[in-house]
């Protein structure tokens, strides 16, 4: 019986810790993907979590950089459904958030011939060291899509 007590115990002090963990404070998003519906689906990820008082810092590379563009493609401002929203739209609300910070990978805009005025207002460029200190943080959780 002491065994099971002292288990229990030893299981509890271990398991404890880890259920009243708080939430983190920055949730690092890193977009990808070409398709519109994950896009606006990775926004709205991060818009509900922002509503929850995380900070959001966003990473759009590759096709998903796109949507940053002032001249972004027709998938990335066309309206979905349920709502009506676009990745770009809402990618601009979530950028609203005073602790929230949209960049396009480092490598984005010279594949792209193009230099940051391609950028909508409020979009920046990552910097490689920057960035990887965001992921690394303990306060951070990240998301891929």
């Amino acid at each position: 019986m002491k065994t099971l007590a002292l288990a229990t115990a030893a299981a509890l002090s271990v398991a404890l810790p880890a259920l009243a963990q708080d939430k983190p404070e920055t949730l690092v998003t890193i977009l990808t993907a070409a398709e519109p519906q994950t896009q606006l689906m990775a926004m709205v990820l991060a818009a509900n979590a922002a509503q929850q008082g995380v900070a959001q810092h966003i990473l759009l590379c590759g096709p998903a950089a796109d949507i940053a563009l002032k001249d972004a493609p027709e998938t990335a401002t066309a309206p979905q459904p349920p709502r009506d929203m676009s990745p770009q739209g809402l990618m601009r609300k979530i950028m609203e958030g005073p602790q929230n910070t949209v960049e396009v990978c480092a490598i984005y805009l010279p594949g792209k011939g193009a230099d940051q005025t391609a950028l909508i207002d409020g979009v920046g460029v990552a910097d490689p060291q920057a960035m990887a200190g965001a992921m690394l943080s303990p306060t951070a959780q990240i998301t891929s899509y």
